[in-house]
Parts: C-alpha cells; sequence; structure tokens
C-alpha cells in the first residue's frame, strides 16, 4: 500500500520492533526519527528494515514534522514507538476506503495501557482521540514542542484504536508527566500565555473533578481517584511552572 510510516524515537529498544513488525504490514516504508538513542533503538530498526534518521530533539511537532520530507508516499501513519494498531484500525486502512474519501486526516482513538495488559479506560483517559493518519499534501503536525496535533482540510474521529503501551507503573506515567508539564509550560510561556497566582489551583481542582466525577474514576476505586489526581497535579503543575517562569523572566 502506498502509505509511509513513520516514527519518532528515544530509546524505545522495548517497542520499536513490535512498532515497526506491525508498520511493515501495511506500509511500504517506516521511516524512523531518531533523538540520538543511546540504547539498542537505531540498530533494531535498521534490522527491521527501517530507514532511520538521526535528528537531536525539536519538539514532539517539530520532529514529527521533519520526518515528512524522507517520505516517498502522501498517506502518512505516524505512530509513537509504543503504539500499535489494533485490528479495527488495521482494517479500516487495509480497506483502502480513505482514498476516495472527503477527509485528509484521520483520529483515531487510543487504549491506554499500563504495565502491559492493565487498560486505562476511566477518568477522562477514554476515548482519547489522536490523529496519527493523514495525507500529507495537505495535512500536517503542528510545531507544538509538546502536546503536537494534526491540522488538515477535514478530519473525521473514527471509533476504530491504537493500542498505546503508555507506562510500566506509576513512576514512569509520573515522570513523563513532569517532563511534559514542563514542556507545556514553556510553550504556554514562549505563546506569550501569561496567568495569575490561582490558576494553578482552580485549574488543578476543575481538572480532578471533572475526572473523577464526570468521567467515571468515581467507579474505579483507588484507580480512578488515582489516575484522577496524576492528571490533575499535571494540570496544577503546568501553570506553576509557567508561573516559575514568569517569575523568573520578570528579573532579567
Amino acid at each position: 500500500m502506498k502509505i509511509s510510516g513513520l516514527v519518532i524515537t528515544y530509546n524505545e529498544e522495548k517497542h520499536i520492533g513490535k512498532c515497526i513488525d506491525a508498520l511493515n504490514k501495511i506500509c511500504d516504508e517506516v521511516i524512523v526519527v531518531d533523538s540520538l538513542s543511546i540504547d539498542n533503538t537505531v540498530k533494531i530498526a535498521e534490522e527491521k528494515g527501517a530507514k532511520v534518521i538521526l535528528q537531536s530533539f525539536l519538539g514532539d511537532g517539530p520532529q514529527r514534522i521533519h520526518g515528512l520530507d524522507y517520505c516517498k508516499n502522501n498517506w502518512i501513519l505516524n505512530l509513537d514507538a509504543d503504539e500499535i494498531l489494533a485490528t479495527d484500525a488495521e482494517e479500516f486502512i487495509k480497506s483502502g476506503k480513505y482514498e476516495n474519501d472527503e477527509f485528509d486526516h484521520y483520529a483515531f482513538r487510543l487504549y491506554n495501557f499500563m504495565g502491559g495488559d492493565k487498560l486505562i479506560n476511566f477518568s477522562g483517559w477514554y476515548p482519547d482521540y489522536t490523529v496519527r493518519f493523514f495525507n500529507k499534501k495537505t495535512a500536517s503536525p503542528s510545531n507544538d514542542r509538546v502536546h503536537q496535533k494534526v491540522s488538515g482540510l477535514k478530519k473525521k474521529e473514527l471509533e476504530v484504536h491504537i493500542n498505546h503501551y503508555a507506562w510500566e507503573n506509576f513512576n514512569q506515567l509520573i515522570a513523563k508527566k513532569n517532563l511534559y508539564s514542563s514542556w507545556h509550560a514553556q510553550q504556554l510561556y514562549d505563546q506569550g500565555k501569561r496567568v495569575r497566582s490561582f490558576k494553578p489551583v482552580l485549574n488543578g481542582l476543575v481538572s480532578f473533578f471533572r475526572l473523577y466525577f464526570f468521567k467515571k474514576g468515581i467507579f474505579k476505586g483507588i484507580d480512578g481517584i488515582t489516575f484522577a489526581l496524576i492528571q490533575a497535579f499535571s494540570t496544577y503543575m503546568k501553570y506553576a511552572k509557567l508561573i516559575e517562569i514568569q517569575n523568573k523572566n520578570s528579573f532579567k
């Protein structure tokens, strides 16, 4: 099929092999943009037949955009290394229906897993739509350093899935959330966003109540409250770090 698989990586030796194996089933090429990994990511990717481009990390969106120049096809299946298409998404792409459709970018639902097999489908974690399939002639990832979004002429949300093997444990989840909150705070500051001191508390509380009560975390026992708290704390820290950046730059 005339589809280019595109993956950005950094130290993903645990996942990259399975990701490429899955992409090879429906793509006629796989491009890996690697952020100078120090493990066996590059070696495994090349052994699996992928073309590897080495590029120091530019940010989530810019790194993906950089990889588009190396993709020979217009249709791009842009997965993260810890993502694999579920059967329903694979069947949609194999059907070729998108080729005669009016849409140029498609959002799939994420099944987020912890520890390999624990599905997190509560507290706002499902349905978690993300665009991973698009036509690069008219659609492209944004330049955002974190939480990039694909924009184009017309989007369609599909009830098909990507299996996202996101975290091994809570330590890994919290570490990622901490890193992303730092990136997001800097991104907001660079975009001219400024907030007052009450913003972290207000948005953190609103996030928790929305996820725990309205997104059904309350029905999932300790897991429900834990995942709602983690997400709420991430929101809190994003704005707390933005205030920290504001204060730091006000004294320059």
